[in-house]
């Protein structure tokens, strides 16, 4: 005959323990799906625009951009890091390009590359060396390469022939652009999850100290993570720019906004050490969907900023209680 043990403090903690490890096989980023299929359930009642072939390429056109941009910035944030000049150097980029390009468009394509580059390197000396804050530093190069990009266009728009292949051709009916995007996301997806440089990046959000202290090279991977954030800035410009036929300098104003909009609301802390790739890349489809069906439902751009900067700060907010969670 079975007998029936009973249940003591420690099994019941230790079944407790073993429930919340089922629970965690349940990816943050799943929640995020639940909200994006919701989004597009509403949307495609409002709006029969919504799920016609066009609009949903226009979507993943649109989101292009800010998905290659916010696949770096997730793995700053996810450092401890953050770059808020990406859209000034993409402009930037973007001026380069178009004032070198009437000389020799190879010349131009180097002159962009090496542009962007030195906003990168720009950025690591000031948080490696110099020591200064990366938000501080960043929102300096921010308003710095903005004014640099209407400086060398004299405030113009500068129009740019025979460089449209890389932002309107398009392969089985989808643009070149979010071929890379997905290309740009499985990468830091990958060497996130599976690589040592990934885990040196989490291990340096969670405490930096420790980081140096276990012989992880933090400075040299800060510098890694600012320059590849700026080649993803140097693609995202050039695509602009072969997107539009043209570069101006008032181009992108607000996408860093979005950027730091789809990594928090992805999942990645604000303190560093937690986030992912397929949680930003989640968060960009849901900015997306949700800036082209307010577009599609006319609503005033006024509003689209106000409900954006209203996702930030829930994001934010969500993001402080479950910190505040975790610690209890």
């Amino acid at each position: 005959m079975r007998t029936t043990k009973a249940s003591s403090p420690a099994n019941a903690a230790e079944l407790d323990v073993r429930t919340r490890s089922r629970l965690g096989r349940v990816p943050e980023w799943a929640a995020l799906l639940v909200v994006l299929l919701a989004l597009g359930t509403f949307f495609a009642i409002r709006s029969e625009f919504l799920l016609r072939p066009n609009n949903l390429v226009n979507v993943v056109t649109n989101v292009a951009v800010l998905g290659i941009i916010a696949a770096p910035g997730t793995m700053l944030l996810i450092a401890g890091q953050v770059d808020l000049s990406v859209a000034s150097c993409a402009v930037f980029v973007g001026m380069v390009i178009a004032n070198v390009a009437p000389t020799s468009l190879t010349l131009a394509i180097f002159a962009a590359i090496g542009a962007g580059l030195l906003v990168g390197i720009i950025n690591a000396v000031g948080v490696v060396v110099l020591r200064v804050n990366s938000i501080i530093t960043t929102l300096a190069t921010l308003a710095a390469f903005r004014g640099a990009a209407k400086l060398v266009s004299g405030g113009q728009t500068l129009i740019l022939d025979g460089f449209g292949a890389l932002g309107t051709n398009r392969i089985l009916s989808v643009p070149l652009s979010a071929y890379m995007f997905a290309l740009v996301a499985l990468l830091y997806h990958l060497v996130l999850r599976y690589t040592r440089f990934g885990k040196h990046i989490y291990a340096m959000g969670g405490d930096d100290r420790a980081a140096r202290l276990a012989g992880i090279r933090v400075s040299r991977n800060i510098v890694v993570g600012f320059l590849l954030s700026a080649v993803s800035a140097i693609l995202a410009g050039l695509i602009l720019v072969s997107q539009l036929g043209a570069s101006s300098p008032i181009a992108a104003q607000g996408l860093e906004l979005q950027v730091i909009t789809a990594v928090i609301l992805g999942g990645a802390s604000l303190n560093g050490g937690r986030g992912s790739m397929m949680g930003t890349i989640v968060a960009v489809f849901i900015i997306g969907l949700l800036d082209n069906g307010l577009n599609l439902l006319s609503v005033q751009s006024f509003w689209q900023e106000i409900i954006l900067g209203a996702l930030l700060l829930s994001a934010v907010a969500f993001d402080q209680f479950r910190i505040r969670v975790s610690q209890r």
